[in-house]
């Protein structure tokens, strides 16, 4: 398989790992059986997200995938950080193998599992917000 010079970068050199204690939403994805899961935490000020961090258990795909989409979001307000899609995220990678094309759904669907957490806390029904979170094809 090959991955770009990117998607080589954000695995070997993940920005944004761990996870914000005191976070104001945190969304979940993935499952055992496919062997990815993501974890993402946002810190919302404002209506702006002025911190996030992932925890990912899967391949290099996933973490990269998870790394750009978190970089993609930070300080961004929530309406934007909501029109990330995947086909976002594997742009700015460079590229993703087809195989491996999940992930970036994947860190879609965490940042709007995360998102949607934060509406939920705040007192808001995310679901007209947010809509509805799947999963990727290969988790199902």
């Amino acid at each position: 398989m090959i991955y770009s010079e990117k998607v080589m970068d954000h695995f070997a050199n993940p920005r944004n790992v761990g996870e914000i204690e005191d976070a104001d939403g945190v969304g979940e994805v993935g499952n055992a059986k496919c062997g990815d899961i993501m974890k993402m935490y946002i810190k919302v000020d404002n209506g702006v997200i002025s911190d996030v961090k992932f925890k990912t258990f899967g391949c290099g795909a996933a973490v990269a995938t998870s790394s750009m989409a978190t970089e993609l979001i930070k300080g961004k307000p929530l309406e934007e950080a909501l029109k990330l899609t995947n086909k976002a995220v594997v742009e700015a990678l460079e590229g993703l193998p087809p195989v491996k094309l999940h992930c970036s759904v994947l860190a879609e669907q965490a940042i709007k599992a995360a998102i949607s957490d934060y509406y939920t806390r705040q007192g808001i029904d995310p679901l007209p917000i947010v809509g509805e979170i799947g999963e990727c094809e290969d988790c199902q």
